[in-house]
């Protein structure tokens, strides 16, 4: 990864790309494997038809301000525009940040510690009202600040706005003024005032979570029933865990917003829908994309790869994420460092790796960050001949912590997952043979962390001391990857992601001290170290690198398999040549 450079034009870049034939179904582009992550593949200005999404569960929600999944930042720009988003570019370059509904990027002023940022006139929502700065200010409260009511997204603004630790929210507090660090002078101008310099304050921006929404429309967490579009598409029909229906914003103006084409009538989600079907509909042309962006099944991946053409219509690429084992420091005996070294000696990686689809799907991890994600440094503290496991260093540390006769616990896994219910199995495997016995909870992914998983009291009462868990930065940065996971301060009651609620003094304050130091090499030395000090106290195992396969299908036109997202498809401009 580079540093990330400003750019003048964000538009979909469609010079040298795959070219699309406008030749009823016969559009399918002779792209090869990789394709889309390093080109836009079927690049086409040709608009009509409907481009449909298919999940295997539910979202955790639709609602730009209570979301914290990759695949619903990257959906929701198409209903949702936000203060900065990253360019619907291939691969690295998809991680440029560039205007949306600003006009760029944040001016910055008092150190670091004030950024500016003027949004773009005549924006107007679904129902022809022009979106303002005081809207932008009311979705960044509403999605920080009333944390009873919006708990799923991070809470960053929460953390670093002036006052933040004091302000109650929308719903509690009854004036119109708000939090006061978000001042907004005009009706196209806001300000955040921090407590503290915040060198990634851009990224900050990208989240959905500054996607304005008018005050007067809101309904808390019934939002998600009736979402105001300010984004080229607006919701036609919501039929919770069902399906969700979205068609042309006849409000938007492309005048407005250099990024977005509008090409498509209509966007479909089906949700609920078994995996297995959702590749052989992706296969047969009737789905268009894994709303996920998991990639296939284990079965489809055998088939696709040991057929060439199929395998052309394929992209493989690593997704900035981390597959790995969080180790609840809550419940015994895993608040003793000791017994967390001997899961970590335990584990097989290979067992794992090859339960989760072999190579193609991850590369055996030692560190919390990815190679991908800017600080990254190779080591390994817990080295084991040939990534296999080592059950008599696991035994020595079982001993060091008062269990050589091994304990019970559990382990818990999303059930809609099965490669991550796979790889809980491998887990367990391995854990029997140094005496641990543990048992599998599943949980489906929809509300595991609102329910299950990211809710700490739920998991100290069901004794889970392991959960499986799945991790992308938040922005590529070491900060953006680390913080939620890992400090002490991200811990929250419900949707917490710091799942092993690691409270560590010395990692919090490298972690609070880093993002004020305006060095980005400095900043990057700082992320190696807390990833080393993190791992000293063993409270993450680092499976794989994560890597995905995705089916990109023949009649998706404009694709992009960007870096931003995890390597998903970029959902600002699919289209189809599919009537």
């Amino acid at each position: 990864m580079t540093a990330v450079a400003a750019v003048s034009s964000a538009g979909l870049l469609l010079a040298g790309c795959s070219k699309a034939e406008d030749n009823g179904d016969k559009e399918g582009s002779k792209a090869k494997a990789n394709a889309a992550t390093t080109s836009v593949v079927n690049a086409s200005t040709k608009k009509g038809g409907t481009v449909t999404y298919a999940m295997s569960d539910v979202p955790d929600s639709f609602d730009p301000g209570n979301t914290y999944y990759a695949y619903m930042y990257n959906f929701s720009r198409l209903y949702a525009r936000p203060l900065l988003t990253f360019k619907p570019a291939p691969g690295e370059k998809g991680n440029e940040i560039v205007p949306d509904l600003a006009e760029g990027k944040g001016k910055q002023s008092d150190g670091g510690r004030t950024w500016t940022y003027k949004i773009r006139q005549g924006v107007k929502y679904e129902d022809g009202t022009e979106v303002t700065s005081a809207d932008v200010k009311y979705a960044v409260e509403r999605s920080n600040f009333a944390r009873d009511v919006l708990s799923l997204g991070p809470n960053y603004f929460g953390q670093f706005l002036e006052g933040g630790d004091k302000y109650k929210g929308p719903y509690k507090d009854k004036s119109t003024k708000g939090l006061a660090s978000i001042e907004t002078p005009d009706k196209y101008t806001i300000t955040f005032k921090l407590k503290q310099p915040f060198a990634d304050f851009d990224y900050l921006v990208t989240a959905p979570q500054t996607a304005p929404v008018p005050r007067a429309k809101d309904t808390g967490v019934d939002y998600t029933k009736k979402i105001v579009s300010s984004g080229s598409y607006k919701f036609q029909s919501y039929e919770e865990g069902k399906r969700v229906v979205l068609v042309r914003n006849e409000q938007w103006d492309p005048k407005t917003d250099p990024l977005r084409k509008q090409y498509p009538d209509k966007i479909v989600v089906n949700l609920k829908v078994n995996q297995a079907t959702i590749d052989k509909d992706l296969m047969a042309g009737t789905t268009t994309v894994d709303l996920a962006g998991r990639g296939v099944d284990t079965q489809t991946q055998a088939q696709l790869l040991n057929n060439a053409d199929q395998k052309a219509n394929t992209d493989n690429t690593y997704g900035g994420r981390l597959v790995y084992a969080a180790i609840n420091t809550k419940v015994k005996p895993f608040d003793n460092v000791e017994c967390r070294k001997a899961v970590q000696y335990a584990i097989d990686k290979v067992a794992v790796q090859t339960a989760q689809g072999g190579p193609i799907r991850g590369d055996i991890a030692s560190t919390v960050l990815p190679p991908d994600v800017i600080g990254y440094q190779k080591f390994d503290a817990y080295a084991t001949s040939g990534n296999k496991g080592d059950a008599a260093k696991a035994k020595e540390h079982l001993k060091a912590c008062g269990q050589e006769k091994g304990f019970k616990t559990y382990i818990s896994a999303r059930s809609d997952r099965q490669q991550e219910v796979d790889a809980a199995t491998a887990i367990i495997d391995s854990l029997k043979k140094v005496g641990i016995n543990a048992e599998m909870k599943q949980y489906p992914s929809g509300k595991y962390f609102t329910d299950y998983a990211g809710v700490p009291k739920f998991t100290e009462k069901q004794k889970i001391g392991v959960m499986m868990m799945q991790w992308g930065a938040d922005w590529p940065t070491g900060y953006g990857f680390l913080n939620q996971i890992l400090n002490g301060k991200a811990i929250s009651d419900s949707g917490n992601t710091n799942l092993s609620q690691f409270d560590d003094p010395a990692v919090n304050k490298l972690l609070d001290e880093t993002i004020k130091n305006p060095d980005e090499s400095a900043r990057n030395a700082a992320y190696a170290e807390i990833d080393k000090k993190t791992m000293d106290q063993a409270v993450i195992v680092p499976l794989t690198y994560f890597k995905v396969l995705l089916y990109r299908s023949p009649h998706a036109t404009n694709v992009a398999s960007s870096a931003a997202w995890s390597g998903q498809y970029d959902a600002l401009n699919l289209g189809t040549t599919k009537k």
